[in-house]
């Protein structure tokens, strides 16, 4: 019997495998797929104190081997995911990540401390990252900011903080580095790349924002590579994001030091992706001869941890 579970900032997972924020809705039509009980944890799309829009259309594009997305992070607000989403995301079984954002540091802890006194999500992972957003600050690019969000949600809440990365940056290690000195508990990288399409024809930007955020297979290899440079750095864990679609993806992923990761456009792609993730990287591990998935993780590292 091989162990997938694996543990994430004291909170234990049964597999690795999970989907990215706002990637995966878990609706009626996408659990005639697969039930969600199948996954290492869910994880809802960001939400913000306040409903939000989202940025204008079009929001999506596709690229060659991927898609460049300007949704914006439109939302219910809290109010209403506490009400209607959070329950449900809570009966489906596996560990519950809730994912936030906010507009100053205020906000930040207000929405920490609301999700942490309903007692329904095991994790929090901070979305300080997204590069299509107007409004805002970009908390992932700027050290001394990063450490200010982390530390005063760290301190805001008893759920163990996630702080999910932008690969906007020249070190991204060092900004590892820094949220786990502030007080995270585990990281998420990467967030997407941002990029953009122009319409030849009418010869101007595809996307009503100009600007979104790439992801997909294109950016596996920047993706694995902040993986592989921050695992070194850190002592904390790493759940590896980025052009995830197949078990072989993921292997990379854990090989250079991600101990989970989220699929994310890959499910667009495919509704069974996460599922066929789970059995793919089983059968590696049995074909290896590893008891378990731990035992891989970080070994393309030089030395290993």
């Amino acid at each position: 019997m091989i162990d997938l579970s694996v543990t994430i900032a004291g909170v234990r997972l049964a597999n690795p495998v999970l989907p990215a924020s706002g990637t995966y809705e878990f609706s009626a039509a996408h659990q005639g797929f697969f039930s969600p009980a199948e996954l290492g944890a869910v994880i809802n799309k960001t939400i913000f104190q306040e409903p939000r829009p989202g940025n204008p259309p079009p929001r999506i594009c596709e690229t060659p081997c991927g898609m460049l997305n300007a949704i914006g992070i439109p939302g219910e607000g809290v109010e209403a995911f506490i009400a209607e989403k959070l329950p449900l995301l809570r009966r489906l079984g596996p560990p519950v990540i809730v994912s936030i954002a906010g507009n100053t540091l205020e906000e930040f802890c207000e929405l920490a401390g609301k999700i942490t006194a309903t007692g329904m999500a095991d994790l929090l992972e901070l979305d300080l990252s997204c590069p299509n957003l107007r409004d805002g600050i970009p908390w992932a690019t700027d050290e001394g900011d990063l450490r200010r969000v982390v530390s005063r949600v760290a301190a805001a809440t008893s759920l163990p903080v996630i702080a999910k990365l932008s690969p906007a940056v020249s070190d991204i290690a060092a900004m590892g580095v820094a949220a786990e000195q502030a007080g995270a508990r585990a990281l998420s990288l990467v967030n997407t790349f941002r990029g953009m399409a122009i319409d030849i024809e009418a010869r101007r930007p595809v996307l009503g924002n100009v600007t979104g955020g790439l992801s997909g297979p294109a950016i596996r290899p920047l993706a694995v590579y902040a993986v592989y440079a921050t695992y070194s750095r850190v002592k904390i864990p790493i759940i590896g994001i980025g052009g995830v679609s197949s078990w072989r993806d993921a292997v990379e992923f854990l090989l250079a030091g991600a101990s989970a990761v989220a699929v994310g456009t890959g499910n667009f792609v495919n509704p069974l992706a996460m599922r066929e993730v789970i059995r793919g990287l089983e059968g590696y591990l049995r074909d290896g001869g590893f008891a378990s998935v731990r035992e891989i993780v970080g070994l393309a590292q030089e030395g290993g941890r």
